[in-house]
Order: C-alpha cells, then structure tokens, then sequence
C-alpha cells in the first residue's frame, strides 16, 4: 500500500491552483471539469508519484472543520522542504503571511504558511 492521492481543502479551487502553482511552484497536473467543480491536482516539479487534490469545500461541515483547523493553528498537510530557511525568505518575498517562523524542534525544523484558501501548511525540514 502507499499514497498516491492527498488533498487539502480549499475556499475557492482558481485561488488555490494559483498558489499552489505560482507561489509555492507546484505543477497542475490534472484539471478535470466535473459539474461545478473539477478535480484539480497539483504535483511536485520533482515527481508526479502523489498528487495534491486541491479539494472544493462543497460540503458545508467541511468549511466549519477547516475554519477550526486554521483558528486553532493546526495544518492542514505538512510539505518537505531541503532547507526551511531558504524557502521561508522565497516565500516572504513573494508575500507569503506565516504564522511561525522557521523554528527548530530538534530533528526537524518547520515554518508554518498561510495558504490563502483556508488553510495553514507546515514546511518541515529534517
């Protein structure tokens, strides 16, 4: 068994292909109309093995979880990083609002991220 498919939960799936495209440098891989919505993923620049489902919130509780995710500072996903640092100046250029600083917690260090569609997102280097 292994993962090939995660997602994340987002107010509005435009914003967050957006994002996740041209901030966080990910790469649309499938963008698929389907009613409403579409299946929209986003793969790494590095390997298509695990998509990211960038999830539309048509489900009304799933907005209320997602809103107590963010209030209480939870993150929604975690992304890997090579070098924490680096990527936290990257993306505080680009404007990018975090709520914790690259910060060390022994064997890894992590920053946490705005994602602007509802979410925070832990960057973790170990």
């Amino acid at each position: 068994m292994r993962i090939r498919l995660t997602s994340v939960m987002v107010d509005n799936q435009e914003k967050a292909l957006e994002f996740y495209t041209s901030i966080l440098g990910f790469v649309k891989n499938k963008d698929i109309p389907m009613g409403e919505h579409k299946w929209l993923t986003v793969v790494s620049p590095e390997s298509d093995e695990i998509e990211l489902l960038l999830e539309p919130m048509a489900f009304a509780p799933a907005k209320v979880f997602q809103k107590a995710l963010f209030d209480a500072g939870i993150p929604a996903t975690a992304f890997n990083v090579e070098d924490v640092h680096k990527e936290y100046e990257r993306l505080k250029a680009l404007g990018v609002q975090f709520s914790m600083p690259p910060t060390n917690m022994g064997v890894v260090t992590l920053a946490v991220l705005n994602d602007t569609c509802g979410n925070n997102i832990q960057l973790i280097q170990v």
